[in-house]
């Protein structure tokens, strides 16, 4: 008898941990559709013209038609979703920076994402320009728009 009870014992407290630890480990972003789906459900108006996904899952940018940009960052067993301007986002070695100045959210990292992935995702009318991105720290030398300048060779170069 007594063993049936501590088998119920140690059940029950295997079941509650794994309930605790299910609860514990933190919501990630699993893809830029998610992290779109996130964005149009919580800004009104906002209409998603591409989004990005840090390669660890914990944060996400999505821009609209009209040049607005959105920061996406889970929360608990949900996705959380706020409009900021373009001089919150900045880049870093490690990726892209986006200073939210929400003290919920904080700062979000979007490791392993680029200047570049940020050019791709608004229009190309739309787009920050590069002086804009410039001001941001975030270096634009590396894109051409122009690809017959691509291919020309930079005067006194090799």
């Amino acid at each position: 008898m007594t063993a049936v009870v501590i088998g119920a014992v140690v059940l029950l407290v295997a079941t509650g941990l794994g309930l605790v630890m299910r609860r514990a480990r933190p919501a990630r972003i699993d893809s830029p559709e998610q992290a779109a789906t996130a964005v149009e459900g919580a800004i009104p108006g906002f209409a998603v013209a591409g989004a990005v996904v840090g390669a660890d899952g914990a944060g996400a940018l999505a821009v609209s038609h009209d040049n607005r940009v959105a920061v996406v960052v889970p929360a608990g067993r949900r996705v959380v979703a706020r409009e900021i301007g373009w001089t919150a986002v900045r880049a870093t070695a490690d990726g892209i920076v986006v200073e939210t100045g929400d003290r919920g959210i904080g700062g979000v990292a979007l490791t392993g994402v680029d200047v570049l992935d940020i050019r791709r995702l608004a229009p190309a009318s739309a787009g920050p320009s590069a002086a804009a991105l410039a001001s941001r720290g975030i270096a634009t030398g590396a894109l051409i728009d122009d690809p017959a300048a691509a291919e020309a060779p930079a005067s006194g170069s090799l």
